[in-house]
């Protein structure tokens, strides 16, 4: 399958409504688990700075298209331009002033990643339990699974 056929597949399965509710009960339990353990978010932005920080953040292509497809006004418009922007300062195209503009959005890397150091060594074995639950429902609903950065994975998204 190519890239602008597999973006189209993930897009509809992002707007089937059973296929989004398990994937936001598997965001829901997430916010729970990480909730119990209470790490403490600063609002610093690291997050969201990838070569600045030495890390990277990896999604499948239906989370990435469910971000995509839940964009409204209220958010910054995903473009061409600000994508390659965001490639060319190291950081993610979604970050304005230090914040996240489409938090609610944002996929299971974004909300299980901590600068806390509390947060080191709980946060990748939650990772992982979740990241299963998500490729279960690619398996379950017959959608095909590629896992990639974050920039990448968006940009199958533009014309």
């Amino acid at each position: 399958m190519n890239d602008k056929s597999l973006s189209e597949s993930w897009m509809n399965a992002a707007r089937d409504e059973p296929v989004r509710n398990v994937l936001e009960a598997v965001y829901e339990y997430a916010a729970e688990a990480i909730a119990q353990r209470g790490p403490v978010c600063n609002a610093s932005g690291k997050c969201c700075r990838f070569e600045e920080y030495g890390h990277r953040l990896y999604v499948t292509g239906l989370e990435a298209a469910y971000t995509v497809c839940q964009l409204t006004n209220e958010h910054p418009a995903l473009t061409q331009s600000a994508l390659q922007q965001a490639i060319s300062d190291g950081g993610c195209p979604f970050q304005i002033d230090n914040l996240c503009a489409v938090h609610p959005l944002r996929p299971m890397g974004c909300r299980v990643y901590f600068c806390d150091p509390i947060a080191q060594g709980w946060q990748e074995d939650l990772s992982e339990k979740l990241l299963q639950q998500i490729r279960s429902l690619h398996t379950d609903n017959d959608i095909e699974y590629r896992y990639g950065e974050w920039r990448t994975m968006l940009g199958l998204f533009l014309d």
